[in-house]
């Protein structure tokens, strides 16, 4: 039987991570509540911090940033956390349920026994929390500062683009449900690596901190699942699947790993920032960036245990 979804793991002396469950349980009170009394969400948010880290701005450092008025970069940082949690949101949606829902139905044959089954569908479940964990997050930034920042102003993530564009591209559904597997595998063996950019670090929003922390908890399970159901799918691939699915590998750390500047684009346009399209073309063209994500440990670790890791199309280091 399918246990009652649990509420995130979480600090019970830590106000601010218990705010955030608190408030999650109130959206699903039917289904979880939080012992004793705790501040509102909103109580905690403050204004003296960052919303988001300059680091994690690809244009950070250009002079058009760092010219900009107090109240312009912060509006931008405010962005550049509702993006995040977008991102992560969109990734969840249309990248990882549908990844788990294909698994659930066991399109790939792989005879899951009930405890794999109730694993997956657990996650699928999890994941519907997570997105309602970044959505308050959001709604918190946004009446905290009073700005409007809507995240339906801006365009679906580069992850998710390049997922439908894959599937557009595969020769068939059963091509289709290869590449999602290898996208959803992706994600949730990284998503951990991508949480881990907002750092525990003082300068920048509690509820942001503790959002993204209470989010990282669950996932290094989900990550497990992930790279157990890879697994047993690949050992029942033939040859050419099997390289379907490398390929989506290496399709999906790509997209998970850039910066998104038609995101920063669109944000940058609905702010009218002067100078903007210069800004993001030299960032754009400097190729002494880094990846955005590049701890793939993980991934690197199935691929060892599926005996591809010197076959496959990445430069690990």
């Amino acid at each position: 039987m399918l246990e009652q979804p649990s509420l995130p793991e979480f600090d019970s002396e830590d106000v601010v991570e218990s705010a955030v469950v608190a408030r999650l349980a109130k959206n699903w009170s039917q289904r979880a509540t939080v012992k004793k009394p705790e501040p509102e969400l909103d109580d905690l948010f403050d204004l003296a911090k960052q919303d988001f880290p300059d680091a994690l701005i690809p244009f950070g450092e250009h002079d058009t940033f760092t010219g900009a008025t107090p109240e312009q970069q912060d509006r931008l940082r405010a962005w550049g956390w509702i993006a995040f949690n977008k991102n992560v949101m969109d990734v969840e949606q249309h990248v990882v349920h549908p990844g788990f829902a294909l698994l659930a139905q066991d399109v790939f044959e792989t005879g899951m026994g009930d405890t794999l089954a109730v694993a997956v569908t657990q996650a699928m479940v999890d994941e519907q929390y997570h997105t309602l964990m970044h959505l308050n997050a959001s709604a918190a930034t946004r009446r905290g500062r009073g700005w409007a920042l809507s995240e339906r102003s801006l365009p679906f993530s580069s992850t998710v683009r390049r997922q439908r564009a894959a599937q557009a591209n595969s020769d068939d559904p059963w091509s289709a449900a290869i590449s999602s597997l290898a996208f959803m595998t992706v994600a949730e063996i990284s998503i951990t690596s991508y949480l881990d950019l907002i750092e525990d670090d003082d300068v920048i929003q509690p509820i942001n901190r503790a959002t993204v922390k209470l989010h990282n908890r669950d996932e290094y399970c989900h990550a497990s699942i992930a790279d157990d159901m890879a697994a047993i799918v690949f050992d029942r691939l033939g040859s050419a699947d099997r390289q379907k699915f490398l390929d989506g590998l290496v399709d999906g750390m790509d997209a998970f790993s850039s910066s998104d500047f038609s995101t920063w684009g669109r944000i940058l346009e609905l702010e009218g920032i002067r100078g903007a399209e210069e800004m993001l073309a030299d960032v754009e063209q400097d190729k002494s960036r880094r990846a955005l994500v590049q701890d793939y440990s993980g991934l690197r670790s199935l691929c060892r245990k599926l005996d591809v890791e010197n076959s496959i199309d990445i430069d690990w280091d």
